[in-house]
């Protein structure tokens, strides 16, 4: 049974319309070109418009995309009841009649003006200034072009964790970690599951966890790429770059949402590797610290991705000591 909507007046939508001298046909247009822009899923035609005008309420995406052909908000569209002192208007598309763009600082400074004051010890506008400070840095620095997803892989121990954080420190761009994003709700399930916590060698792991956790990891990574947000993904990938498949779709996907892709595998020597397993005594790696000979017969160390890639050469701990020096260098350090 649907809901009813007491404060819904489907006729201000029509007056609306017809106010900007549009028919049906060309508001559908108009709403499909708002959509592409904004990733909204509507796919409006005329008499999606009309039964939105008469008898049928408009959904979220649907909403906000009206809102933004008119310039007007919810209440203003006859969607709902105005909230105390609304009065906020968002500018109308661009039309042949309208051609100036709005300006964006302005459209930006409206949107953050939502952003007010709690408590009193807390200040609203310097949160917005430092908002709007960091908007102006990314729309410089990514104008004309996409976002980008890093892809960090290697073995344990390889160092693609350090890698990862030293290219976080240079561009900005924010470190999805897989272990850090799904550790503690992998480990109840593996004990729900009947397995052992810190478990990462059994079939239970492989086959029921492991590709739960690794959609975890790119969900997460499409929720930044959606919003224009270059990312850089640590894991180790072993499974995912050895399969030409799964590299073909994930460009597919990436080519799909101009997105550019670089993958890059860390390599290391077997010594390395298991120097840098010990120093983080993680639990998980117990099995392989138990049974190191065993486990190195289970990796190829001449694994390469399938597909175009980069390769960052860690032997003997090499790239890793010159981010580190790097590293220095960019806080002031150095002799």
């Amino acid at each position: 049974m649907a809901r009813q909507r007491t404060d819904w007046n489907p006729a201000a939508l029509r007056e609306h319309r017809e106010r900007h001298g549009l028919t049906l046909e060309d508001t559908g247009e108009k709403l499909r070109e708002i959509a592409e822009r904004h990733s909204f899923n509507i796919a409006a035609n005329f008499q999606t418009i009309w039964g939105h005008e008469n008898n049928i309420y408009p959904g979220p995406h649907y909403r906000r995309a009206y809102c933004l052909l008119y310039g007007r908000n919810e209440a203003e569209l006859g969607f709902r009841r105005a909230l105390p002192g609304e009065d906020a208007q968002v500018e109308p598309v661009a039309t042949p009649s309208n051609p100036q763009l709005p300006d964006q600082s302005e459209a930006v400074r409206a949107a953050l003006g939502s952003i007010q004051e709690g408590t009193e010890d807390v200040s609203s506008e310097e949160l917005r200034n430092r908002l709007l400070g960091a908007w102006r840095a990314h729309s410089e620095w990514t104008s004309g072009q996409g976002p980008t997803v890093v892809l960090v892989g290697g073995y344990a121990g390889s160092g693609k964790s350090e890698f990862a954080k030293f290219l976080g420190r240079l561009t900005g761009w924010p470190i999805l970690d897989k272990d850090s994003l799904t550790r503690p709700l992998v480990d109840q399930l593996l004990v729900a599951l009947g397995g052992m916590a810190n478990d990462r060698s059994s079939e239970l792991y492989r086959e029921k966890v492991r590709p739960l956790e690794y959609r975890c990891l790119m969900e997460a990574a499409w929720d930044n790429v959606d919003c224009g947000v270059s990312t850089i993904l640590d894991a180790p990938f072993v499974s995912e770059f050895s399969q030409s498949s799964w590299m073909q779709r994930f460009y597919n996907r990436c080519k799909s949402k101009r997105v550019s892709v670089a993958t890059i595998w860390v390599e290391c020597d077997p010594e390395s590797m298991r120097d840098y397993i010990e120093f983080r005594g993680a639990a998980r790696d117990t099995w392989k610290m138990e049974a190191w000979d065993e486990y190195l017969a289970t990796i190829d160390l001449e694994m390469r991705p399938q597909g175009p890639h980069f390769v960052v050469d860690n032997r003997l701990g090499a790239a890793i000591a010159m981010a580190d020096q790097a590293r220095d260098v960019l806080s002031g350090g150095g002799l």
